[in-house]
């Protein structure tokens, strides 16, 4: 198989006619730096498309002055796949209140500025850079088809709200005039996509993808789709929510509901001057298809021609155990891009994939995190083996999930068996309420596994917010505190907590901020990460903040949607807890702790 020695996928002709291609079927163009590892989506696809057989390049950060580098391959045989990166790229340029990053961890270097020069030209990763490329990838190359896919495209595939320009848009598939859009995870659409292409058959149709249409298509189209049993749902158009902005709100909620149950209904939706129509998503991969894609033959470092990837060196040492999640976060985009259907990796790809590290030349002996969106949703399942609602967690644990902590605690051996391997942590998030059902696992996690305070993520800890946020009740995270503290003093341990904090969700007031303080203070926590809320696509939280409507009812909330509000709010809490020199070093570095981040917490 081609690339069976590692080898990252080309970058340039010259290294693809090393490989005795003449031509490319497929140019994957992308706003990060090429990094062929497992945990940046576009070497996953990479690698997936060329061990199907096809001709896969890579095309990262291109000059975006002209369309020169659109023509660095010559003209792909089947299409142009176009992403933003593993960050929206917008929520990559800038921080939550709009100032403009100095620090991205995709970058070399983790400058935002290429060659060094600042100005929106200069940078490595334009503004909306979805829409900027397929302009440029058409104006290259104006008969071949452009598919758009990864985060920012997924997320923006609707009626959406840009915070940086603070308006609402419109579908990132119709600005761009692109022939599909690939949302969610994209293993089973773009193989489905590439075939069709390769075989001259419409892309109509495709689980997982959305069709741009005209006025005198969609009817056409949406019987051919009841044709096929799929029932047919119309979201608020473009029109009607620039009337009315509430009617957001109902469209979030529609989209989001659909997504979570995946469920035969499609969506569809009037943009300025055309259709968006969303097809049901494509099936969950099974474990063993999430196996094969961690064999796949990755280099597990950045292409020599982008060195010092700071985002690199977070994850290289780190495994991912899990996709999807089914706690539905009001902030967190996960169950709109991963989905709410929670896929673990076998114990035995996991091992394969911690035995290919432990050989790496660079490996020191510490594996960084076996994790994901929720690592402790690993080898979770349903009694009942599914339902419509995927949400799992809130308002408490549901009945019908079944939390395997056996597995987890084989998975933690076993790793931390191998040789080589002298430290096993988990760094990623980890739910308090899950923990509470498992003591066994958070005592080997903090016996073993916790490097150094364990993190955790209460969001918040006022009632009327944690509703807003569809999080767990404050109690629980009492409970949690003192389950912590018995276990420290059972294993002679003085470890501490660390507590994640947003401020200024929609709904969140000043009373709310100094309760908050208030109740974190009487358990003995100290607040060391937060962070303002950032009205990213693709969320609840979001059409709360455009709407100032509860999610659940249509009732008014308070929004705090000033520069001055939302610094009021945050300042309490820094008063709170942060001493003036601790201030002074998160103001000059506030931008880096905000951008690093794939998860979209806002």
């Amino acid at each position: 198989m081609p690339g069976s020695d590692r080898s990252p996928l080309p970058v340039n002709m010259e290294e693809a006619r090393r490989r005795g291609w003449d031509e490319l079927d497929i140019v994957l163009v992308n706003g990060d730096a090429y990094v062929d590892h497992p945990s940046f989506g576009l070497a996953i696809i990479g690698r997936l498309l060329e061990s199907h057989g096809y001709r896969v390049g890579i095309l990262a950060q291109p000059s975006f002055a002209d369309e020169r580098d659109f023509r660095r391959f010559g003209r792909p045989r089947l299409f142009f796949g176009i992403s933003g990166g593993n960050l929206d790229s917008v929520v990559a340029n800038y921080s939550a209140n709009g100032k403009v990053r100095d620090f991205d961890a995709y970058s070399p270097g983790g400058s935002p500025w290429r060659d060094g020069q600042k100005g929106k030209e200069h940078r490595w990763r334009p503004d909306r850079a979805v829409l900027l490329y397929s302009n440029l990838a058409r104006r290259a190359f104006p008969a071949t088809p452009i598919i758009l896919g990864g985060l920012e495209a997924s997320l923006r595939r609707f009626v959406h709200f840009d915070f940086q320009q603070q308006r609402l848009r419109g579908s990132h598939l119709s600005d761009a005039k692109a022939d599909l859009l690939i949302y969610g995870m994209a293993e089973r659409a773009v193989l489905e996509a590439a075939e069709r292409v390769a075989t001259g058959r419409a892309l109509e149709g495709i689980p997982g993808t959305c069709q741009r249409t005209t006025d005198a298509e969609i009817e056409t189209v949406s019987n051919r789709a009841e044709a096929l049993g799929l029932t047919i749902k119309t979201l608020p158009s473009w029109q009607d929510i620039g009337s009315d902005t509430d009617l957001f709100m109902d469209a979030e909620t529609l989209v989001d509901r659909h997504a979570r149950a995946a469920d035969g209904v499609v969506l569809r939706q009037r943009q300025q001057a055309a259709w968006i129509v969303q097809y049901p998503p494509s099936p969950p991969l099974q474990p063993e298809e999430l196996d094969r894609l961690y064999d796949l033959p990755y280099s597990r470092r950045p292409h020599p021609s982008s060195p010092n990837i700071p985002a690199f060196e977070m994850v290289k040492d780190s495994l991912t155990i899990v996709r999807g999640c089914c706690g539905n976060c009001s902030f967190c985009a996960i169950s709109r891009h991963q989905g709410a259907f929670v896929t673990s990796r076998t114990i035995e790809s996991i091992e394969r994939e911690a035995r290919l590290l432990v050989s790496e030349k660079t490996f020191r002996g510490t594996i960084s995190d076996l994790g994901g969106p929720t690592a402790n949703l690993f080898a979770t399942s349903c009694a009942i083996g599914s339902c419509r609602r995927h949400d799992c967690l809130y308002p408490s644990v549901c009945r019908h999930l079944l939390v395997d902590e056996k597995s987890s605690l084989e998975l933690l051996s076993r790793i931390s068996r191998i040789p080589g391997v002298k430290h096993t942590f988990i760094s990623s998030g980890l739910r308090l309420e899950l923990l509470l059902k498992t003591p066994r696992l958070l005592e080997k996690i903090l016996k073993e596994h916790t490097p150094g305070a364990l993190k955790i993520a209460p969001e918040h800890t006022e009632p009327e917010v944690l509703e807003l946020m569809h999080k767990e009740a404050p109690e629980q995270l009492e409970q949690f505190v003192a389950l912590f503290r018995q276990l420290c003093r059972k294993l002679g341990k003085q470890q501490h907590l660390s507590p994640y904090i947003i401020s200024a969700h929609p709904g969140c007031e000043e009373r709310h901020a100094i309760r908050l303080i208030e109740r974190l203070q009487k358990l003995g926590l100290t607040v060391r990460s937060f962070q303002d809320f950032t009205p990213t696509p693709g969320t609840l939280s979001t059409a709360m903040f455009v709407t100032g409507r509860h999610r659940d009812r249509p009732t008014k909330i308070p929004v705090a949607r000033t520069h001055s509000e939302r610094l009021r709010q945050r300042q309490l809490i820094e008063r709170a807890f942060l001493s003036k020199r601790d201030r002074s070093g998160r103001e000059n570095s506030r931008t880096r702790r905000e951008g690093g981040s794939s998860r979209h917490r806002t």
